[in-house]
């Protein structure tokens, strides 16, 4: 079997409003300094979004919009690890698995220093993966859009050993 039928890069983007009165909760870890949280469908976890959307396009699956479209109400407030359970069980069954994942977070505040090692350990939790294999990155928008959350995800894949 060549190289690149074993391996698979995918990418995903997600965003939300910021508003009063929501948690924020990133790679399923409730930010607890933050005064504002997304707006969202379900509980708006951007990154674990970006990441269950990077994970479906490596393997040509469509988006997470497609598996739990936002005009269902059986999906209103649905706790992200559960989308990111059923794309992983997705991916598992094509025999492939994640080995790398980068994420970025784009959010003016609060800053997210000090939970960076909760949630990329989180992360890796959920995927199975050592927390070394997980980058977490944050950034601010730099005041361009302070009324938003958004994540980038990079994941590698690999086929699972028969």
């Amino acid at each position: 079997m060549a190289i690149f039928d074993s391996l698979r890069i995918g990418f995903g983007e997600d965003a939300h409003r910021l508003a009063q009165g929501r948690p924020l909760v990133l790679g399923g870890v409730a930010i607890a300094n933050a005064e504002r949280g997304a707006v969202a469908h379900s509980d708006g976890d951007a990154l674990l979004h970006a990441l269950s959307d990077a994970l479906l396009s490596a393997l040509a699956l469509g988006d997470i919009g497609q598996h739990f479209p936002d005009t269902s109400p059986e999906w209103k407030d649905l706790d992200s690890t559960v989308i990111l359970r059923h794309v992983l069980d997705l991916v598992s069954q094509r025999d492939f698995t994640p080995v790398n994942v980068a994420v970025t977070v784009t959010l003016d505040r609060p800053k997210l220093g000090a939970s960076r090692a909760e949630i990329a350990e989180r992360v890796a939790q959920l995927l199975r993966l050592t927390s070394d294999r997980v980058g977490v990155t944050f950034k601010t928008s730099e005041g361009l859009a302070p009324d938003h959350v958004q994540a980038r995800a990079t994941v590698l894949l690999a086929r699972s050993a028969p």
